[in-house]
């Protein structure tokens, strides 16, 4: 059979990468590529990656599948030749790597996407569709001029256009200045591919892959419009991501109308994550001054792009996807538990019906695990302004003379919030761990244990080793204590919940208590005539701070309703109770709004 020889070379160890190593199961979503396969050798271009099994598990566990042999063309940075030598793609120097039906240790055991293959079919077979199920995703060329390449296009699964059409802005491509090669079946000897003469009226077939050559010139033309992702894989946002960007770029002169549906996936195959629905995404709008960043679903509807000709303003546009993780609920509103699977297909398409490029899109539910830190603005306090009664010249009127003496008669008291004349920061800092259960800190310390990432309540729980890049984060306005004791709270850190902490101070803590002045002999709470410690009330106060963090849902705007898995704010209100003697206690309270950012995902706060 023919091959591309590269003289001189071996193929090296990387090939191994592609084509040897066992794939482990992955998150992803889901779409079947079919190819209509003739006795003899097919060449096919694979717009999806179908590395989730093996070979072996695909074709030869099935004894109807007529397909013998796949080899896999791997193009290297040299000089290429186009041969027409029989020998075996296992040669030295060959460009290809084997998978044989008759050998289940071949070097070939895998199909990744954006590869062209050749598939020997059995001569007694006749017409063969293969339906062959993988991930699909963003296109990905390499072109060389030092020889010939072998490559396919994205172009539409129905009534593709033909070679003339598709390469009219690129008419270099096409014969007599370019060189293009295509298989043409049948007869298993027949392996010589063919020159195209027919270009006005033979179709540019998806799931095909041709030998191309345009003399010296560079391509970067594979059809009207580029598509270029983050990520080679696709959209993924993963557990935490909540953006992600794609662009869009004109290839040809003329103006291009681009569309951009959200497809559900197809059933996964055996073994592989269960895909719950399809992610609530949202496409970002163009700011404006009523509301900053606004957006549109693409799960309700068809988003459309008129990119300007090539090189003019206005030919190229960046995508913003969002991901709605407020919408991550079920029908009754109730968030989806942390892992579940959520995948689509973003189909992209122009409307002169030339090309079709999907990519996979997928999100998980995240989780709130971790330790979360930031901080409260205190902005409002609660008055205590008494109104009292009066008489008729407008002075205080006293109630009657008792043992403990007159007071004056009190008509009403005046509590409401009044605004700070500025706000007062307070750091927060929120440890959740993987069961949901949050706790206050006083201290906490992030480095390395075991030569591990960790959390620790304690700095000699560290590596000694790497301090140097350890962080310790405290907040001064909590108690301190040697043994660095932590608040357990109640209910749960995520969008509209809310959580709330009892702190207590007792009235001798000398470390804490605000009241206290250890060196001060009027306030050190010590009897001044023989040292005893003074009851509760004397000369300090016991303490008790209620907080309340009341997390708010995110606002209408895009970046609200997309960062929600590693920002979260809302309001904070605090309660201070002061207990004297004799069960005598005053209230407080003081209110403003918060922000905390989860810097660690490590859900285990290591105390020992």
């Amino acid at each position: 059979m023919p091959f591309l020889h590269l003289t001189g070379r071996r193929l090296t160890a990387i090939l191994l990468l592609f084509c040897g190593i066992a794939a482990s199961p992955v998150h992803a979503q889901w779409t079947t590529q079919s190819f209509e396969l003739k006795a003899g050798y097919n060449a096919i271009y694979l717009h999806v990656d179908a590395s989730h099994a093996t070979l072996n598990a695909l074709i030869a566990s099935d004894s109807s599948n007529p397909i013998r042999d796949i080899w896999r063309w791997n193009p290297a940075a040299s000089t290429l030749q186009f041969v027409d030598s029989p020998q075996s793609p296992n040669n030295q120097g060959s460009q290809f790597t084997q998978w044989s039906r008759s050998d289940p240790n071949s070097l070939l055991q895998r199909m990744s996407g954006n590869s062209a293959y050749l598939v020997r079919v059995d001569g007694q077979a006749g017409t063969y569709t293969w339906n062959l199920k993988g991930r699909p995703i963003p296109p990905r060329y390499d072109w060389t001029t030092s020889g010939l390449n072998f490559v396919g296009f994205p172009t539409v699964p129905a009534n593709p256009v033909t070679f003339e059409k598709f390469f009219l802005p690129a008419p270099g491509l096409l014969p007599p200045l370019g060189e293009i090669f295509l298989y043409p079946g049948g007869d298993p000897a027949a392996t010589k591919p063919v020159p195209l003469l027919a270009a006005q009226t033979t179709p540019v077939a998806r799931g095909r892959a041709y030998w191309m050559r345009s003399g010296k010139a560079f391509n970067r033309y594979f059809g009207p419009f580029e598509l270029l992702s983050e990520n080679a894989a696709g959209v993924l946002f993963g557990d935490t991501l909540g953006q992600n960007r794609i662009r869009l770029r004109n290839a040809t002169g003329v103006s291009r109308t681009v569309t951009l549906n959200l497809l559900p996936s197809e059933t996964p195959p055996a073994g592989e994550s269960n895909i719950v629905a399809l992610p609530p995404l949202l496409v970002r709008g163009a700011p404006n001054s009523t509301n900053l960043t606004p957006y549109t679903s693409l799960n309700v509807g068809q988003q459309t792009w008129v990119l300007a000709p090539q090189g003019q303003p206005g030919s190229e546009a960046e995508i913003i996807l969002g991901l709605n993780r407020a919408a991550l609920t079920n029908t009754a509103g109730i968030p989806y538990p942390a892992g579940t699977f959520f995948a689509g297909i973003l189909r992209f398409a122009d409307t002169a019906g030339l090309t079709q490029m999907d990519v996979g899109v997928s999100a998980s539910a995240g989780s709130a695990s971790g330790l979360w830190v930031g901080g409260a603005e205190v902005t409002q306090v609660a008055q205590y302004l008494v109104t009292y009664l009066r008489d008729a010249d407008n002075r205080p009127v006293q109630s009657e003379q008792t043992a403990g003496g007159a007071a004056y008669v009190a008509l009403a008291t005046n509590t409401a919030m009044a605004a700070t004349s500025r706000s007062f920061p307070l750091r927060l800092i929120i440890h959740n761990n993987g069961a949901g259960n949050a706790r206050l800190l006083q201290r906490v310390y992030h480095g390395q244990r075991l030569g591990n990432p960790a959390v620790v309540s304690r700095e000699s729980l560290l590596d000694v080793g790497k301090l140097a890049s350890a962080r310790r984060i405290s907040a001064a306005h909590l108690p301190f204590s040697a043994a660095n004791i932590s608040w357990p709270m109640v209910g749960q850190l995520r969008q509209g919940g809310t959580l709330s902490v009892s702190v207590p101070v007792d009235y001798s803590d000398q470390a804490a208590n605000p009241f206290l002045h250890t060196y001060h002999p009027d306030h050190d709470n010590l009897d001044p005539a023989g040292g005893a410690v003074l009851p509760q009330g004397a000369e300090s106060f016991r303490v008790e701070r209620q907080l309340t963090l009341s997390v708010t849902r995110p606002l209408d705007d895009f970046d609200s309703l997309t960062r929600g898995s590693q920002q979260l704010n809302g309001n904070y209100l605090e309660t201070i109770t002061l207990s004297g003697h004799a069960g005598h206690s005053r209230r407080f309270q003081v209110s403003g709004f918060f922000l905390l950012n989860r810097i660690s995902p490590i859900d285990t706060l290591t105390t020992n």
